[in-house]
């Protein structure tokens, strides 16, 4: 099985390469996208735009959750690899110990703090009801504010289940995300695709049962995610304990010193603070829709799941060369490592365009999947919501086309162990340069503004991803001259 996983690595065709460990990462992201897409639609099936709300505002905690799996998980990966391809082996078992371990302790922490600090997240991501209350119009009718009052206290019941449920599996959801990267740093992509896929399979099969069947709405929403995620990590833990993988998980193999742990975070930080700051630009992004128009938020939540799709799919072919660009780097085959990221681009982008003309073509059939309404007490509500969703669904495709030239470049970096430049371009998408045109945006134009905010921020941080990744292989090679030059 270990020289099975190493000709992956080694193996003189670059599209075949890629495909055998690029296709089973886009295959998860898929099935990720189909089972997110899938919580948001049986959501939407009780016609309670309230309750897609709640979902859209409880996001940034759940980004969170990931954001603590990848800082061990894509650290894990990067390193493992680059280990492999330097020959060593016994380093591998400290790094995959370390990482697991770690990611163990975040996801305790985050139950706590979803659980039992439930109370404090509410005001943090807009779901408290007497602040939302106390900013309704002085100039709705009674009957109107006794409406949209009771709205405000039903979202905050909605949200505050939501993520009660969510936070009883931080850990096993932690932990998968977490495990589902490294095993594929060694190699073994379809063990880390299998093992994604039968927690969302699971979640998809659990969503109409807890959703609608039993009437849980959004509770059953994240119980399903829960189980689905705790099924995917005894899959991961079958694995480490039965087979025959040079990971470990023992406690005793556990490795900190010696430039372990810096090995990890250097890659690995990049990354959380890229979710980190997703989440804050979700928070600071659903505080100026709420002002606009409580619906609005709702509206992005489904724009931005039905645009995970052109995401998340070019987004795994970048996590599926992390580990090709590693070992080629830790081997010193900067000319391969080079012909493998210029060929994923092409992809990328080829998928890329692909999508973003299908998506303009049939924006209102796609949103309308999402929110249904459910005679006149409902009609109203779903049609504005789902007005807003179309807008900024077309908005949000605007990058669609070149997104994926971000990802690439962004896990190469962490394959090469350019931990700094990949942390430089992630908070510019997500934060530095996200931010400020948001703010600047909300204030000077609106709605509109908002609305193109991601776009502009994606473009401007496509040009400085090739500017980072083009630096980086350049460095590289000069580092190799100059070896060659003193042997």
């Amino acid at each position: 099985m270990r020289k099975e996983k190493k000709n992956v690595f080694e193996m003189e065709s670059i599209p075949q390469a890629v495909l055998m460990l690029a296709l089973p990462s886009v295959l998860s992201m898929l099935v990720t996208v189909l089972y997110n897409m899938a919580d948001t639609v049986f959501v939407g099936q009780t016609h309670d735009p309230y309750q897609m709300n709640a979902v859209s505002l409880a996001t940034p905690m759940f980004t969170m959750l990931m954001a603590f799996g990848n800082l061990f998980g894509i650290g894990g990966c990067a390193f493992i690899s680059r280990s492999l391809g330097a020959g060593q082996n016994d380093r591998v078992k400290r790094i995959s110990s370390f990482g697991f371990w770690g990611a163990l302790l975040l996801g305790g922490l985050a139950t706590l703090l979803m659980t039992l600090g439930c109370d404090l997240l509410l005001p943090l991501i807009g779901a408290d009801a007497d602040h939302n209350i106390a900013a309704l119009s002085q100039n709705l009718t009674a009957e109107e504010w006794a409406r949209q009052a009771e709205n405000c206290r039903n979202l905050e019941q909605y949200t505050r289940d939501y993520l009660f449920y969510v936070g009883l599996g931080a850990i096993p959801t932690v932990l998968s995300a977490a495990c589902s990267h490294m095993v594929k740093g060694e190699g073994a992509a379809k063990i880390s695709m299998t093992g994604m896929m039968i927690g969302a399979v699971t979640n998809i099969i659990l969503d109409p049962i807890m959703i609608l069947a039993l009437g849980m709405g959004v509770k059953g929403a994240a119980i399903a995610t829960t189980i689905g995620n705790s099924v995917s990590l005894l899959f991961y833990l079958g694995y480490f304990l039965k087979s025959h993988t040079i990971l470990s998980i023992s406690p005793a193999q556990i490795g900190m010193r010696n430039g372990i742990a810096l090995g990890v975070l250097s890659i690995g930080i990049p990354t959380f603070c890229t979710n980190l700051l997703m989440s804050a630009s979700n928070l600071v992004l659903n505080r100026y829709l709420n002002q606009i128009d409580v619906l609005a938020t709702g509206g992005m939540g489904i724009a931005m799941k039905a645009n995970m799709l052109v995401v998340f799919l070019q987004m795994g072919i970048g996590m599926g060369i992390q580990p090709l660009v590693g070992y080629h780097y830790g081997a010193g085959n900067f000319k391969k490592m080079s012909k493998i990221m210029r060929f994923s681009m092409v992809c990328t982008m080829g998928i890329g365009v692909t999508l973003t003309i299908l998506y303009f073509i049939f924006t209102e059939p796609l949103v309308s999947i999402f929110m249904t309404a459910d005679g006149a007490a409902s009609a109203a509500d779903v049609a504005i919501q789902q007005g807003y969703a179309v807008k900024m669904l077309r908005a949000l495709m605007l990058s669609g086309p070149f997104l994926g030239l971000i990802f690439v470049c962004n896990f190469s970096l962490q394959g090469m162990g350019r931990g700094l430049s990949s942390l430089l371009l992630s908070v510019c998408r997500q934060g530095f340069v996200f931010l400020p045109i948001l703010v600047i945006a909300n204030a000077t134009i609106g709605l509109n503004g908002i609305i193109l905010a991601q776009p502009i921020a994606d473009l401007i941080s496509v040009v400085l991803a090739l500017i980072l990744a083009e630096a980086a292989k350049r460095r590289a090679e000069r580092m190799q001259q100059s070896l060659q030059a003193k042997a």
